[in-house]
């Protein structure tokens, strides 16, 4: 790839000087754009197995991005492009991605002096609890109508159809096993129980907002004093409950252990975490929270690690066909370690509560 051409295609100030690689995600390759001008960029080739409408993708990220600035700017707030992502227009344009040979590209402007940081503390949960919080207020009067980049990412109901399916058809198998029978009916019994915010939502009673659906440390920029700039990794912005980003930052953040260590006697849900991620979250979303999402974050929490215990025993079931594995038995390690957790989460949730309805009373 001549990454340089693909540069030339975007609207970018200044002739490129140099451009290597940005980051260790996962999903996208990221690039840092030196120019001879005062400004980097970031250029990003967007993994389109994963995210197959990148069109959508850009369009909801660019609706999101300016909102938000246009929030700050009605704020009154000083340094705003270092407080919210710009992406750059393709030249004669107003598109924000470029497509080539089937690999899809977009540019955002750098922004320097800030950091990321990987650690899960009662601090920097506090600080997450708080960004996301305040991403979603501040996005919860936006009047575009965005897609979703990954349907049914979070919907719980199709988990349990997909897991019931790979049981009924037993592609690899694995359903003699009498550990894989035990777990199935570990599982089962919970089912409709964590199906409750699809429910919720039929009856009228639970919206759907403008969510980030990745909640994680890294997903936050901090600048040199510890404050958080804003917050990244927009891809999987898109209309969610608010269980999302609440449960899905607690389901790795307040276990003990890594997701996939086979340790099972060693995992806890952390309490510590739960608290200091809900006093930040709470402080921001409460101006939109409804009764029904505030009294249910306790659920959230649970229904996330459930949820994934799901699709990694699914997916073991199927013969292993989506999640990357460095072993046989990985998924299935995986599977333990996250109804290990769900059990330890649901277990607290009556201290959840009592947390929960303290900090709605401040």
């Amino acid at each position: 790839m001549n990454l340089e051409n693909i540069a030339k295609h975007f609207d970018i100030q200044g002739e490129v000087k140099e451009i290597k690689p940005l980051g260790n995600g996962l999903i996208n390759d990221t690039y840092k754009i030196t120019t001879d001008g005062p400004q980097a960029y970031v250029l990003q080739r967007v993994n389109n197995a994963i995210f197959q409408d990148v069109e959508l993708l850009q369009n909801n990220i660019v609706a999101v991005t300016r909102h938000i600035r246009r929030k700050l700017e009605a704020d009154n707030e000083c340094d705003i492009d270092r407080k919210v992502l710009r992406f750059v227009t393709l030249k004669g344009e107003d598109r924000t991605w470029f497509e080539e040979d089937g690999k899809y590209w977009r540019i955002s402007v750098f922004i320097p002096d800030a950091y990321t940081y990987e650690t899960v503390d009662p601090k920097y949960s506090r600080f997450a609890g708080e960004a996301f919080g305040r991403f979603e207020a501040m996005l919860s009067d936006l009047e575009e109508t965005l897609g979703e980049t990954i349907p049914d990412f979070h919907n719980m109901e199709l988990r349990a159809r997909q897991l019931r399916e790979a049981v009924a058809s037993d592609r690899a198998g694995r359903m003699a096993d009498p550990e894989v029978k035990a777990i199935l009916e570990e599982l089962l019994p919970f089912e409709e129980e964590m199906c409750k915010a699809e429910r919720l939502h039929r009856e009228g009673v639970l919206p759907k907002r403008i969510c980030h659906c990745d909640t994680k440390v890294n997903n936050m920029l901090f600048d040199a004093d510890g404050k958080v700039l804003c917050v990244i990794d927009l891809d999987t912005v898109m209309p969610s409950f608010v269980f999302s980003d609440f449960g899905d930052f607690l389901r790795t953040a307040a276990n003990t252990v890594a997701e996939d260590d086979p340790a099972v006697d060693r995992i806890d849900f952390r309490m510590d975490i739960f608290e200091a991620f809900a006093q930040g979250y709470i402080k921001s979303a409460n101006v939109f929270l409804t009764d029904v999402e505030r009294d249910n974050l306790p659920y959230a929490a649970c229904l996330f690690p459930y949820m994934q215990c799901v699709r990694f025993f699914a997916d073991y079931i199927n013969g292993d066909t989506y999640y990357k594995i460095k072993y046989p038995e990985h998924n299935l390690v995986r599977t333990r370690n996250q109804l290990a957790l769900f059990k330890a989460a649901r277990a607290k949730m009556p201290e959840m509560r009592r947390i929960i309805e303290n900090l709605a009373s401040l």
